[in-house]
């Protein structure tokens, strides 16, 4: 059954004030304003990544943060979890010494596995520089390509590692748009070139949990260990660092020093993404989901996280667009518990619509199993 939290008023504050953090209140003026206040969004699936910055972003469109990306206000590459994420460009680098070196030695069996040592690397990286530079691009399947043609394998996983691995050092980054759900690989240092000074690892590190704070906060240290994959150590080390950028919410969750205390409550319908960053930026999601509705967020534990229906900052159910066809796109929605209001959320998915332009041609409700009522 759904968080049963509603008449709580502490949950009712941190679910306001994390609606609030994040943009989902009072929408940002630009996807740049969005990134820098959310400094991570995980974006392995591209396309869900847009409209996660778009459901946070006034007047936004699929164009617009296309625009952004090919404006290089936003880079999308592997910075932390081994997981794709748009990110603030002036973060990527330092996210990236901080965080890398503990997914490399996680996949340090599959690499002895695969046969990528230090001169396949080195190979690799070569090819990569030789085909990017000069402010060229390639798909995957390009270099991948170039890689088979000097004879290193790229069958299975191997090439899409070997580009994680020049991505996670620094090398690679996505650049240009090639398609709604992909984009080319280019030069990191040539498409966001490194600025003149760079941040140490202790001010990149308390920059880094004053950023999460500012945009997901109230949070706590293991929330931090949890959306960064640094150790809890770190992730308390952090908090330390942060000093005054921080203040303290409760006995465990900050926020940022200067976020607004308006607001115990929040009423609004959200209609977001899958991985968006409100269900997956928090190791401990009680506040918002059941573990029980957790499960449904995410049926089978497999990874693969389905879009969700936020009411006053609680998730109630999950929701899936058909295929477009010519008198336009069907969106059905899925409550977790039987008889939950759902007319609210029109005006929301109305607004996805028109992100994407696309006809709204209905919404269907599928069958809830008998159950409370909310």
């Amino acid at each position: 059954m759904t968080t049963d939290a509603s008449r709580d008023s502490a949950v009712a504050a941190l679910r306001a004030a994390r609606l609030r953090a994040q943009g989902l209140v009072t929408p940002f003026g630009s996807p740049a304003d969005a990134i820098e206040r959310l400094v991570c969004v995980q974006a392995q699936d591209l396309a869900a990544a847009k409209w996660v910055l778009g459901a946070r972003v006034r007047d936004s469109s699929e164009a617009s943060i296309d625009a952004a990306i090919e404006g290089r206000l936003l880079l999308r590459s592997w910075p932390m979890r081994g997981t794709l994420h748009f990110v603030d460009p002036v973060m990527l680098r330092p996210i990236l010494r901080l965080a890398s070196p503990r997914v490399r030695m996680r996949s340090a069996k599959m690499e002895r596995d695969e046969g990528i040592d230090l001169q396949v690397l080195a190979t690799v990286r070569g090819i990569a520089v030789a085909l990017l530079e000069g402010g060229r691009s390639a798909t995957r399947d390009e270099l991948q390509a170039a890689w088979s043609a000097a004879g290193v394998s790229t069958t299975g996983q191997r090439g899409y590692h070997l580009i994680w691995l020049l991505a996670s050092e620094g090398l690679l980054c996505n650049g240009p748009i090639e398609t709604r759900a992909r984009q080319r690989f280019v030069l990191l240092d040539e498409w966001s070139p490194a600025g003149a000074s760079d941040l140490g690892d202790d001010e990149a590190l308390a920059r880094l949990f004053a950023g999460y704070a500012r945009g997901h906060g109230p949070v706590s240290a293991r929330d931090f260990a949890w959306w960064t994959g640094l150790t809890l150590t770190q992730a308390r080390a952090a908090v330390d660092l942060a000093g005054g950028a921080v203040t303290a919410w409760d006995d465990e969750r900050f926020v940022a020093a200067d976020a607004p205390n308006t607001g115990r409550s929040a009423s609004g319908h959200h209609v977001l993404a899958p991985f968006d960053e409100y269900f997956l930026g928090y190791g401990d999601r009680s506040a918002f989901c059941s573990p029980d509705d957790a499960l449904r967020v995410v049926p089978g534990k497999n990874g693969l996280f389905l879009p969700i229906l936020v009411r006053d900052g609680e998730v109630v159910g999950t929701w899936r667009r058909s295929p477009e066809r010519r008198a336009g796109t069907t969106v059905t929605l899925a409550p977790f518990l039987a008889g939950c209001e759902l007319d609210g959320f029109r005006p929301a998915l109305d607004r996805w619509a028109a992100f994407w332009s696309a006809r709204l041609a209905g919404v269907e409700v599928e069958p809830t199993e008998v159950g409370p009522t909310a």
